[in-house]
């Protein structure tokens, strides 16, 4: 049986990571027995940032549903906008900034 969470209360986290500023979490999964570890819907608020931060064990997909901010990885960055998806392979460094003017509204899933 699928493993279903569905909320609209949110979790508040600050400095993720190391970042700035806060995040509103919602629905996060954090599956067992299978290579999925964490399924999020995350809103950083703005100027809020996740700091850098390494996954050896894991890889990371984040998926940009709206606003505007910086993608940074492994001394390289980007534009982050709707409909942008990133890969953080397993090995490699990443971190995500809010530059727009509302919430940077976005997915992450880790998976081993």
């Amino acid at each position: 049986m699928p493993l279903i969470k569905q909320s609209e209360k949110a979790e508040i986290a600050a400095n993720i990571r190391g970042g700035e500023g806060e995040a509103k979490i919602f629905a996060s999964l954090l599956p067992t027995g299978g290579p999925l570890r964490l399924a999020s819907r995350i809103e950083l608020a703005h100027g809020a940032s996740i700091g850098p931060h390494r996954h050896d064990a894991d890889e990371e997909v984040y998926a940009i549903v709206s606003g505007e901010g910086v993608y940074s990885y492994d001394g390289g960055e980007c534009p982050a906008r709707a409909g942008d998806i990133f890969t953080t392979k397993r090995g490699m460094s990443h971190a995500l900034k809010n530059c727009g003017d509302g919430p940077l509204i976005f997915f992450a899933v880790v998976a081993e």
